[in-house]
């Protein structure tokens, strides 16, 4: 019996939470379609409601943005924007915090969120894993004598809070796993061991040159 109950969680939980995390955020993005007039909101027009309208509202709202960004017209109408956040105190702070983390996460040529380390925290001689956030630290380089660079560590089994230090290059170790098989050994507080590809591959390399 607990052999087939196991086997039957081990089906129906993955699903579940998949199922539960998706109609919540579903359930949200439909509430972007509150931004339609009256008239001419879906659930009035056809009788009935259809999930997953709010989604493709949001899908085209976000392109036609960057569509517009796209071209002159769009960058003065956005730096105009920008100028009028500017002077709103509480705002302006937050505005620019959060658009230069996305710019940072975003670009394309971004080495934030690129790599995962490990790094000797909270002792020596205990490891824990780590993202590499930047290398490009101005002032905090400029006053340190070894090269450091900028790592976030998060806590399990929820990694969106954690810490942030900054070590001497030469004191992390760079993984071979992807971020994503990162984070899944993370959430799942180290029971899921990532099987790298990449780490395969070199031990593959390295046992034939030997």
């Amino acid at each position: 019996m607990r052999k087939y109950l196991i086997a039957g969680l081990l089906v129906w939980m993955p699903l579940g939470v998949t199922f539960l995390v998706v109609r919540a955020i579903v359930g949200f993005l439909d509430k972007s379609l509150l931004l339609l007039p009256d008239a001419f909101q879906p659930d009035r027009l056809l009788g009935f409601h259809i999930p997953g309208l709010g989604v493709l509202l949001a899908v085209a709202l976000v392109l036609i943005t960057g569509m517009i960004m796209a071209n002159l017209l769009g960058r003065r109408l956005v730096a105009f924007w920008e100028s009028l956040l500017a002077r709103i105190p509480l705002v302006r702070t937050l505005y620019s915090a959060v658009k230069q983390i996305m710019e940072a996460v975003l670009a394309t040529d971004a080495k934030s969120f690129r790599k995962v380390l490990l790094v000797e925290y909270p002792r020596k001689g205990v490891w824990s894993l780590a993202f590499m956030t930047s290398d490009d630290l101005g002032e905090v380089q400029d006053k340190t004598i070894a090269n450091v660079i900028s790592v976030f560590i998060p806590t399990t089994p929820n990694p969106t809070s954690g810490f942030v230090l900054m070590v001497p290059e030469s004191d992390v170790i760079e993984l071979d796993m992807a971020v994503e098989e990162g984070l899944k050994m993370i959430i799942s507080m180290g029971v899921v061991v990532p099987n790298s590809q990449a780490y395969q591959k070199k031990r593959q390399d390295q046992q034939l040159t030997e």
